[in-house]
């Protein structure tokens, strides 16, 4: 009986759980961050355009507008007394001193019936907002003719896009 009791007292002493130890665990508090960035927007300056001018088409060719709004004819077109051309203008805004790429893409003006396709081409591939978190450019384009297009007013659209580099 005695060997018993003393089984039983070991079994009842072993079967106790085991508290731990101080120094076997730690915990600690860790941090989080976040910014919210302003949001990138571009806008079409008010009264700008991608201005080709007036001209004579002849047996084809085509107009260069530089992003700076200077114009050059190429081939049998000829630009007539009096024409001007003009780069169009876009101002950027959003998280100051940011870096953004610049996309523009290609369009066409109509007269309502007869289209004349063109390309364009940015003052810049990219740009960084200022300090204020502003910053603008320019575009300029080629217009190419077939010599085949009916006189008149035309006019058109193309898509410009500004994304945070």
């Amino acid at each position: 009986m005695k060997k018993i009791i003393l089984a039983s007292a070991i079994a009842l002493i072993s079967a106790t759980p085991a508290f731990a130890a101080s120094g076997n665990t730690s915990s600690a508090t860790g941090s989080a961050t976040a910014t919210v960035v302003e949001p990138i927007v571009l806008t079409h300056t008010s009264g700008a355009a991608l201005g080709f001018g007036r001209f004579t088409t002849g047996t084809g060719g085509s107009i260069t507008v530089s992003s700076a709004g200077v114009g050059s004819v190429g081939g049998d077109v000829a630009f007539v007394p009096g024409s001007t051309n003009s780069a169009d203008a876009f101002t950027v805004t959003g998280d100051a001193s940011r870096s953004f790429s610049i996309s523009t893409g290609s369009g066409t003006v109509t007269d309502g019936t007869n289209s004349i396709g063109f390309t364009t081409a940015a003052s810049a591939a990219s740009g960084t907002l200022s300090a204020g978190g502003t910053a603008s450019f320019s575009v300029g384009g080629q217009l190419t003719l077939a010599g085949t297009e009916p006189a008149g007013a035309y006019a058109g659209s193309y898509s410009a896009t500004v994304t945070y580099n």
